[in-house]
């Protein structure tokens, strides 16, 4: 029953979403201001675990959701109104990584709750998002891009596929490799602390 009500909200949630779009294309940009509240934290994540470099995070978003705006009358349905705007925050974000020569730094606190931990098991949390920033920082763009939407977003390989614009069996070469190597880094780095 939860899972169908999961379903149910999720299909409403899309549909809200196109009409929102519906809207945009239209010119009416109090439905703008409202998807771009929708997607913001959203884009804020995806965009944070691809490069560390706020100031690239910012204008990604910036431009993601400009393109929105300029472009809301040739989403044509489809796929999910999600799956649309992820696709052009990942090509902005892959075009910015190009562009970008800058050095990336870590800001695990921006994506982090840490209200109850004690001293020790903060630190540990600490250290273990450090660690697995490193080693999502070490993935090339294309599988990084896999393992955020799939573990931090929570989307499926078919959404995935269309966002990264790839065939579905592709995403799951990514995604397999892509664990091989986190695998491999946290395993090093384990045993180097030791």
């Amino acid at each position: 029953m939860q899972h169908r009500q999961g379903h149910t909200a999720a299909v409403q949630t899309d549909s809200d979403e196109t009409c929102l779009l519906a809207s945009i294309a239209a010119g009416d940009r109090l439905a703008f201001e409202r998807l771009y509240k929708m997607y913001f934290s959203r884009l804020t994540r995806f965009v944070g675990r691809m490069t560390r470099s706020a100031p690239l995070i910012e204008e990604v978003i910036n431009d993601t959701m400009l393109v929105v705006w300029q472009k809301a009358a040739t989403f044509d349905g489809t796929c999910k109104p999600s799956t649309w705007i992820f696709a052009i925050a990942y090509r902005k974000t892959l075009k910015g990584l190009r562009a970008s020569d800058e050095p990336v730094e870590s800001d695990a606190a921006l994506y982090e709750d840490e209200d109850g931990l004690q001293p020790e098991q903060h630190m540990h949390r600490q250290q273990l998002q450090q660690a697995v920033a490193e080693a999502l920082d070490a993935l090339p763009a294309a599988q990084r891009a896999v393992m955020v939407l799939t573990y931090y977003h929570e989307m499926a390989y078919t959404d995935i596929a269309d966002i990264v614009a790839c065939p579905v069996n592709t995403v799951k070469t990514r995604m397999f490799n892509a664990r091989q190597k986190l695998k491999e880094v946290l395993w090093n780095e384990r045993e180097y602390k030791r």
